[in-house]
């Protein structure tokens, strides 16, 4: 049996001896009277910490868990953030949340602690997607917002959000200062949860209203649109908040024949009829696909909980439904703006889209190819949001993305956004159908003209504190002994983003590199291959992106050449020891 640390315990006993309600401590007690060591230790061994996506966790007791108390100090962390940073003004700051369980009840306690500490709190009075609340951020010129969700994550988790003023989520140094501020507070008698009513105002059609008709103006194609008005889109919102807003949005677009997905059109914390609540996975998606073939639909849409991240599926050449994955969504969406503003001629020189360093690099080569300037930055949203504020007024913002199914047109929010996403990959789909093309057919299109670009992401869980040492174990091996070859070319270049320097493994010379302080490692080898390793921000999990590219002779040349590309991606993890 697992001794327990001393440590750990002494953490527990302080809260079976805090201001603590009735039924935490009994949790607490029964995992110590159950000698369930494990389960306490990962409850406690550390304090929650925000990563790239805010403060993530599964829910109960503990410090390492979500819970209100650790949400509630949490908030006032931030507001004591926010004092600091704003002496003498009149803060405000926005809150919404999704469809998990208890997000209700956390967005109350967070209310209810920064009405306590006299902040003005604009209040989503039902359940929202993340881009509104970032929405509402700007719009009424709040200081910070907090969205309680966890996104994509399984039924046991939660979390939280923390944006700044400009409606992204926190960068450095706010997001260390934060940070601090949280750290300080050694007590739970510190937080102030008491309400005060007249510091909470209560918002929700009006900024709907407000953010749709934002939304609607960026349209680019609304021509095609009418002409393509009956195309069939199915939608799942998947037990989440999308259910809110994207067939508005759809609607508002001018699409008349948007079916829904009866069964996973309900808010619910539970997500019945799905594992796990992930556009990314094909068993998310199984209901709207058999929908889809039901109705002989040309588009499938489903979004995650939150409504940041949309999946895809589309007709392949055979008439078969595939999913599209991230980076392939990423690269269509980019193209048909690319393509639909030069047919505009609304490209002058000053346009840019920006990506992060994981996803494909088949964008980069599109944007080039019209002297569009792609911006990369780190994996996170929150550097796309960032980048976006440095440039506002000064550069047009066009579209941009991630490969985990995040995207985002138009600079109305600081965030992944799933409604406008939506909206627009229904749109660029009746463009390209306008041209009498499939999306699918598109795509292949694509690949003939720029290259086709294949990209695989394998995830390795490694659960708890061992599994935490296990990663950081697993990243020292890569960094201090980088693999020679890969895939059968050379590595000619390691990228370490944590000792922010690239080295040509070759000649030795080192560049440095201009972006945060991140622990991502990448290998570039010779022939263009490149493969990226970064522990998960939100995730117990170690991630490798691979991405591999070759040319694509024809359309009728895709499955060969495709199963060629997973081949060599089979190799290099093999090489890697994955």
């Amino acid at each position: 049996m697992q001794e327990l640390d001393p440590t750990i315990l002494q953490k527990a006993q302080s809260w079976l001896e805090g201001n603590y309600d009735a039924d935490v401590k009994a949790q607490i007690q029964k995992m110590i009277d159950d000698k369930a060591y494990t389960e306490l230790t990962d409850s406690f061994y550390r304090d929650l910490e925000f990563g790239t996506g805010g403060l993530r966790g599964i829910m109960g007791p503990g410090s390492n868990r979500i819970n209100k108390y650790t949400i509630g100090s949490a908030t006032q962390g931030l507001a004591n953030y926010l004092k600091k940073t704003y002496p003498g003004e009149k803060i405000s700051v926005a809150i919404a949340h999704d469809s998990r369980n208890n997000a209700d009840l956390f967005s109350k306690i967070t209310a209810d602690v920064f009405s306590a500490n006299d902040i003005h709190v604009y209040f989503f009075n039902a359940l929202r997607p993340t881009p509104e609340l970032s929405y509402a951020v700007r719009h009424f010129g709040c200081k910070s917002g907090v969205m309680l969700t966890a996104s994509h994550n399984p039924k046991e988790y939660n979390g939280y959000k923390a944006y700044g003023d400009d409606g992204g989520q926190f960068v450095a140094p706010h997001d260390a200062a934060v940070m601090e501020e949280v750290a300080k507070i050694k007590s739970i008698d510190e937080v102030k949860f008491d309400r005060v009513e007249a510091n909470i105002q209560e918002i929700g059609e009006d900024v709907d209203a407000l953010y749709l008709a934002d939304i609607a103006t960026l349209t680019v194609s609304p021509d095609a649109i009418k002409r393509q008005k009956d195309l069939k889109v199915v939608y799942s919102p998947i037990h989440g908040t999308g259910i809110t807003l994207v067939p508005k949005a759809l609607e508002l677009f001018g699409f008349e024949n948007v079916i829904l997905v009866d069964e996973q059109t309900t808010p619910d914390g539970n997500f019945p009829t799905v594992v796990y609540p992930n556009p990314e996975e094909k068993e998310a998606l199984t209901l709207a696909l058999k929908k889809a073939q039901e109705t002989d639909a040309d588009l499938v849409l489903a979004t995650d909980p939150d409504a940041d991240r949309v999946g895809i599926a589309v007709k392949n050449t055979d008439g078969e439904f595939v999913l599209l994955n991230g980076n392939q969504t990423g690269t269509m969406l980019i193209h048909y703006l690319l393509s639909a503003w030069e047919e505009k001629g609304k490209l002058t020189g000053k346009e840019y889209i920006v990506k992060t360093i994981v996803t494909t690099y088949l964008i980069d080569r599109m944007a080039e190819a019209k002297n569009v300037t792609c911006y990369n930055t780190l994996t996170g949203f929150k550097y796309i949001g960032e980048l976006m504020t440095k440039f506002e007024g000064q550069q047009t913002f066009i579209g941009g993305g991630e490969e985990s199914y995040g995207y985002l047109i138009g600079d109305f929010v600081r965030d992944k956004d799933a409604v406008v996403s939506s909206a627009f990959i229904a749109e660029m789909t009746a463009y390209y159908k306008d041209k009498g093309s499939s999306l699918f057919e598109a795509l292949l299109d694509t690949y003939v003209e720029y290259g086709f670009f294949k990209e695989k992401l394998i995830s390795l869980t490694k659960k708890g504190k061992t599994g935490a040492e296990e990663i950081v174990a697993m990243m020292e091996k890569f960094r201090n002994n980088p693999p020679a070859e890969l895939g059968g070319s050379k590595v000619k270049t390691l990228k370490d983003y944590e000792k922010r320097v690239e080295t040509d493994l070759a000649s030795g010379t080192v560049t440095p590199i201009e972006l945060p302080t991140s622990d991502v490692l990448q290998f570039i080898t010779e022939d263009g291959s490149i493969i990226s390793a970064r522990p998960s921000g939100t995730e117990p999990k170690i991630k490798f992106y691979c991405s591999v590219n070759g040319k694509l002779e024809s359309k009728e040349a895709y499955a060969e050449t495709e199963k060629q590309l997973e081949a060599k991606i089979d190799t290099i993890m093999k090489d890697l020891g994955v």
